[in-house]
């Protein structure tokens, strides 16, 4: 194939995904709309041969170097247990994994810190398909949950863990209250999330509303929140102790995104698998990822890092939440 044949096929496919994206998209209505993406990209198999057993983001070093895909993903969660101060606990440590996925994440806590996990998604696809890939012996079991009304008591778990779940959250002040409320005292919540640039310090300009209008509208995202505002809405729980600790690694996830499409050129046999449904499929996703890098570059977007530790201090809106529920 020569060069100019090699260019034209790659503007028509191009064209294609842009043309696929815009008559397809997947607007968020309700967790409905969230569980029930999920469950198609879980069935159809695409999402898991290119990006494997985790579905978030790598981590490519600071400063960003060369990596493999996949790697980089186990990496970050390795990174994200430093970060948060968990590779300190010792096993045995309960954890729930709020938007577990497939399961990935789990069961690195599970087999490499000897951690017992919990997994919950609103997909009973993902349940399905993370308990296949969890083999027996593996302290990390998933189960249906929503995060908005966590069917677990207060004060459950030791940790509480969350990898880029937040922007499919209607409620983020509720998202961060269950969360926190289903930590024991004294317990660590260690959050990664999509975000977006605080519109508070700086209004989305002519040219990032139109953008990130896309970046919800494409992948059933109500809303971005910024790492200025969902930490603010962690410390108004009233359950943290201290301070919500926050970091950017923006820098470090950002190869992801070409990354991501670069998997389709390096193994095209993952869209050949799957057909017909499986080349459309991929080439949908082409322009959002585009999207999304040029979000995350130029500052619009960010990736945020979010710590905090459940005081020991009965609250006021604990002895509330107490009250309601013997009076239940």
């Amino acid at each position: 194939m020569n060069l100019s044949v090699f260019i034209i096929a790659i503007v028509t496919l191009l064209i294609l995904s842009v043309i696929i994206y815009l008559i397809t998209p997947r607007n968020y209505e309700s967790s409905e709309t969230v569980a029930n993406s999920y469950d198609e990209w879980t069935e159809d198999g695409i999402l898991e041969f290119y990006w494997g057993e985790h579905i978030h983001l790598g981590h490519y070093g600071s400063p960003p170097h060369n990596k493999d895909f996949l790697q980089a993903k186990e990496d970050f969660v390795h990174g994200m247990v430093k970060w948060g101060g968990l590779d300190k606990l010792p096993q045995g440590t309960t954890v729930l994994d709020v938007g577990c996925g497939i399961g990935g994440s789990s069961r690195i806590l599970a087999k490499d810190y000897g951690f017992a996990v919990t997994g919950v998604t609103i997909s009973p696809q993902q349940v399905k398909r993370a308990q296949e890939l969890t083999p027996e012996g593996v302290t990390a079991d998933f189960k249906v949950d929503d995060a908005l009304a966590l069917s677990f008591p207060d004060n459950s778990f030791d940790v509480v863990w969350s990898i880029e779940a937040g922007p499919h959250m209607e409620d983020k002040a509720k998202y961060a209250e269950e969360m926190m409320r289903v930590l024991k005292p004294g317990g660590i919540l260690v959050v990664a999330d999509w975000n977006q640039r605080d519109d508070r310090q700086k209004p989305l300009n002519f040219w990032e509303k139109p953008l990130m209008r896309q970046l919800l509208d494409q992948w059933s995202h109500p809303a971005f929140s910024s790492i200025e505002g969902f930490s603010e809405q962690i410390e108004a729980t009233g359950l943290v102790e201290g301070e919500v600790i926050t970091a950017d690694w923006t820098q470090e996830t950002l190869p992801s995104w070409l990354d991501s499409i670069w998997q389709g050129v390096i193994r095209p046999q993952g869209m050949v698998k799957y057909g017909v449904s499986g080349i459309i499929k991929s080439l949908r996703e082409v322009p959002t990822l585009l999207l999304m890098r040029i979000g995350f570059g130029t500052g619009l977007c960010r990736f945020g890092m979010f710590r905090a530790v459940k005081s020991n201090t009965i609250t006021e809106l604990e002895e509330n939440a107490t009250t309601k529920s013997l009076i239940r």
